[in-house]
């Protein structure tokens, strides 16, 4: 059976203090046996404070991005290798605010996929279309060359520690929203390509979540899909009690 995931990504919000408040309000939420597999992504400088109010729980730790160099003269970045060494089980990677604010294209996202791999921890990698690729009818083109390009030369034994999270960049921070209907055709053709450029078995065994503006008010719906296995949270993984009601949506 498929892993269900529910992933918090904190962006750039909360002050170490803040980020201990947050972190606990959340365990409190969610009890001690979340329904499904759960990761939450601080700003690095929170990382090990948060890894401490998390030890003994179920919920994991994730990073928001990395360098694909383990140390040199990088200032101001941070290698997969160090957040490791602060408790970090996932990495964030190739998400469109990356792209778009700091020029990620797909061969350094590719680059970091495999050195986060080769540092045994888990992706989680971020694709999707902008609003003017999706009028061009071009959303599965675009979701097909990102795939492709960022999981090249990354094996099919590797594909069980990558979480795709396919996030249409028009539903990011907008407050739209990719209809269930919409994103799960999407996550079925993300499937069939999997199994195409891989097996069978490695597409059914794929975690696929859904980012883009989910709230506590539309993940039930979008979880209830076939293809949905869980969900990369944006704003609504600042407010406690809302992330674990949609992380308790994918039981109900």
């Amino acid at each position: 059976m498929r892993r269900k995931f529910v992933a918090g990504n904190w962006k750039m919000n909360k002050t170490v203090a803040g980020s201990i408040a947050l972190a606990s309000e959340i365990l409190r939420h969610l009890g001690t046996t979340p329904p499904c597999e759960v990761a939450i992504a601080p700003p690095f400088i929170s990382l090990e404070v948060v890894h401490q109010v998390l030890k003994g729980t179920a919920v994991k730790l994730a990073a928001q991005n990395c360098h694909y160099e383990n140390d040199g003269a990088f200032t101001g970045e941070i290698s997969a290798q160090m957040l490791k060494s602060v408790g970090c089980d996932y990495v964030i990677l190739g998400h469109s605010e990356r792209r778009q604010y700091f020029g990620e294209n797909d061969a350094i996202i590719n680059r970091k996929v495999k050195k986060v791999l080769s540092e045994s921890l888990q992706v989680i990698l971020c694709i999707g279309e902008t609003i003017e690729e999706r009028k061009q009818n071009r959303t599965e083109a675009v979701v097909e060359t990102q795939i492709r390009n960022c999981l090249e030369g990354v094996s099919a034994s590797d594909m069980a520690h990558v979480t795709l999270a396919y996030e249409p960049v028009w539903a990011i921070g907008t407050g739209k929203t990719a209809t269930p209907e919409q994103a799960e055709e999407v996550h079925r053709f993300i499937r069939k390509l999997i199994s195409d450029m891989y097996s069978p078995e490695v597409a059914e065994n794929l975690t696929i979540q859904y980012g883009g503006s989910i709230r506590g008010s539309n993940a039930k719906e979008l979880f209830a899909m076939p293809n949905i296995d869980g969900g990369l949270v944006g704003g609504a993984s600042l407010k406690a009690e809302e992330f674990a009601q949609i992380v308790k949506s994918i039981a109900s």
